[in-house]
């Protein structure tokens, strides 16, 4: 999953979603430097992404993009489930939900600053300023977020392949995120669930 489903599935917790965001950006032992509420967003993130990895529907995702990217197809698939879910309209009732949402996302990020690590500190600084989490609904954000992939990716060097295989199997991606996305869901609900009611060591 990306920033956007991220983001969601923290439930409105600002220690877990913390956590949540900046998981791919801790590395080894690091995750143990964290207070215990940020470490279990940390869980939780690789969590969903286990779970999501070994997802049906994800493997069809992967299946469309892997003959032009090989290994980093779930990289593409993670940027394809951000579009429909910021277009899920029982999730996000309208656009300015979404804003909201997003705008939300980012103050209790902003606020609890002081845990980022370095590198997250950069992409979090564009995330805000270019409304990573909005754009997200739009098929250019899409196509700037696969190009990102591209740019961070040690081998690839051409994004509109990903572009054009998203355009012409939309409607086959739409099935795949109807089928994924209330099964993580309720995946991670169970998991933060867990958390929340798991003592904390003194």
């Amino acid at each position: 999953m990306n920033f956007l489903a991220h983001a969601y599935l923290s439930f409105n917790q600002p220690e877990l979603l913390l956590g949540n965001m900046i998981s791919d950006f801790v590395k080894g032992k690091k995750q143990y430097d964290y207070p215990e509420k940020i470490h279990q967003g940390i869980l939780l993130h690789r969590s969903i992404d286990a779970f999501t990895d070994q997802h049906e529907s994800t493997q069809r995702i992967k299946q469309l993009f892997k003959p032009f990217y090989g290994l980093y197809a779930a990289a593409f698939a993670d940027v394809v489930y951000d579009y429909f879910l910021a277009n899920d309209s029982q999730e996000f009732s309208q656009e300015q939900h979404l804003s909201d949402f997003a705008e939300e996302t980012y103050t209790q990020l902003a606020n609890q600053s002081v845990f980022f690590p370095e590198n997250f500190s950069a992409a979090f600084h564009y995330m805000r300023q270019q409304n990573w989490l909005l754009n997200y609904r739009h098929t250019w954000g899409i196509e700037k977020s696969f190009g990102g992939v591209v740019r961070r990716a040690k081998y690839l060097s051409d994004a509109s392949p990903a572009f054009s295989v998203f355009e012409k199997n939309i409607e086959q991606l739409q099935r795949c995120y109807d089928e994924f996305f209330p099964a993580v869901k309720e995946h991670a609900l169970g998991k933060a669930t867990l958390f929340s009611t798991s003592p904390t060591p003194p």
